[in-house]
């Protein structure tokens, strides 16, 4: 089977995650990029939505999780994002997210951190 990709890239939000108590009560910014797999290249024939999975929709997912979930590190937030885009969206045989977080409250010179995470529908999601 092959296997086709849909991105949305630098999707961005304001969050309260963090383990420090700054970054809880002041929140900041993190960036999300979702790459989902889907066999565009089999299964879009007839140029009809309900043939691929709306990346309006898991944008809508991605927002409305990041919004409404807190936690201390971003690899948790990533991780349990994950599963529910899975578990939410069961057409899509691969998803890969990465996160990344400014304003990190560690000493040095770098743009941001950044998680990535990847899972399969096989994987028991």
């Amino acid at each position: 089977m092959t296997i086709g990709c849909i991105r949305i890239n630098n999707m961005t939000f304001y969050t309260y995650n963090g383990v420090f108590p700054e970054e809880q009560k002041l929140g900041q910014k993190i960036e999300v990029d979702a790459e989902l797999g889907y066999p565009i290249e089999e299964k879009v024939k007839h140029d009809q939505l309900e043939e691929t999975v709306s990346y309006a929709d898991v944008y809508e997912t991605i927002k409305d999780f990041v919004a409404n979930h807190h936690y201390r590190l971003i690899e948790s937030l990533a991780n349990r994002l994950l599963h529910q885009i899975l578990s939410d969206y069961p057409r899509l045989t691969q998803v890969t997210l990465r996160v990344r977080k400014y304003g990190v409250p560690m000493a040095g010179v770098y743009d941001n951190v950044e998680i990535e995470v990847t899972g399969r529908q096989e994987d028991g999601h």
